[in-house]
């Protein structure tokens, strides 16, 4: 694995080819590397669940730095950045699935982004919060179905909706798994500005959906 400074990791994962293939692959090492050591903390690495969490969080976190590497200040090490980003991550999918103990809450009560108050928030809506869901989902169809491409449109569906694994959704797109990193990147980037151009906001769309 290449040692890199973090102007290095920067320049590598804003081009394209194998110099960020190379990078990907070695940010997902480090990723997966120091990923359970952290996760420990609230999740014992025995239980069945642990490892898919892992190679959840990781996913995620590639295409969050991805989208975010432009709000990187290099105040710290990229990849101490990096595992911040991840541990936040695995937090918010831990109350999501509601896979916590006791503890979970004092111990991120500090920290700087929360997840949303509503994340557990029960799924079962009244009337109202029902008709706004319905006419979110029709406006959120409508951008997706004028912004995206047909493989972007296809990449989503199997891992934001089917939830298939990373390496699956590759082999039925007939592609390598960076390439689909690259493809959702790309999606992600149109969706947040088409989102951004009607003044929808991602933070409202999801506490919308976790209303009681």
């Amino acid at each position: 694995m290449a040692t890199r400074t973090n102007e290095a990791w920067l320049a590598d994962l804003r081009t394209e080819g194998d110099v960020f293939d190379a990078a990907l692959e070695d940010l997902r090492a480090i990723i997966q590397k120091g990923l359970p050591y952290a996760l420990s903390h609230w999740l014992s690495p025995d239980l069945p669940q642990f490892g898919s969490l892992v190679d959840e969080v990781t996913q995620e976190t590639l295409l969050r730095v991805l989208d975010q590497l432009d709000t990187f200040e290099g105040r710290s090490q990229f990849t101490t950045w990096v595992h911040k980003i991840a541990v936040r991550i695995a937090l918010t999918e831990l109350r999501r699935k509601r896979w916590r103990d006791s503890s979970l809450d004092e111990l991120t009560e500090n920290e700087d982004a929360p997840p949303p108050p509503g994340l557990l928030a029960d799924s079962h809506a009244g009337p109202e919060t029902s008709a706004e869901r319905a006419d979110m989902l029709e406006r959120i169809r409508r951008i997706i179905e004028e912004e995206l491409t047909e493989r972007q449109r296809q990449a989503l569906l199997l891992l934001g909706v089917q939830d298939m694994p990373m390496e699956e959704a590759a082999r039925k797109l007939k592609t390598n798994r960076n390439a689909l990193y690259k493809l959702l990147h790309d999606a992600r980037l149109r969706l947040k500005t088409r989102l951004s151009r009607e003044d929808i906001h991602a933070h409202e769309v999801l506490a919308l959906f976790e209303q009681k």
